[in-house]
């Protein structure tokens, strides 16, 4: 379902978080992963409260529109849906890490692929899994 009635997103600004999702998650693969309660807060707050809400996508956004690299408006809806995934995997691997369960390489790793998919491929699974479930559940008109 399109958003309206939040702001759209710049298209690379969406793909420079994906890039830095992919590279927390890289760095947290390599012995650091007490950095991935930051990217939980992110997902929270992209994902619950909108992206004009996140600090670092208003400063990634500013950035790049001074430079004429955002690239094109997206609707936020899907992405909103995927910084939801990216709060809950962010989560549940944070979870599993400060409580000592190996497990925590799972969702990181998950998260690794897609988020890379993502920033090299413009391609959003989760954004993708969004609008075919709204194709194959339509909301009801009221």
């Amino acid at each position: 379902m399109l958003r309206f009635d939040i702001p759209p997103v710049n298209a690379n600004v969406a793909r420079f978080e994906a890039f830095i999702t992919f590279a927390v998650c890289l760095v947290a693969l390599l012995g650091f992963p007490y950095l991935l309660p930051i990217l939980a807060l992110m997902g929270l707050v992209r994902g619950f409260f909108g992206h004009y809400r996140c600090p670092s996508h208003r400063l990634f956004s500013a950035v790049m529109n001074r430079m004429g690299i955002a690239g094109k408006k997206e609707n936020a809806g899907a992405k909103m849906f995927a910084n939801k995934i990216l709060f809950i995997a962010a989560s549940v691997a944070s979870i599993l890490f400060f409580t000592g369960h190996p497990f925590w390489v799972v969702p990181t790793t998950a998260l690794i692929i897609f988020s890379s998919m993502e920033w090299m491929f413009s391609f959003c699974a989760a954004c993708w899994a969004y609008g075919y479930w709204y194709k194959v559940f339509p909301p009801k008109a009221n």
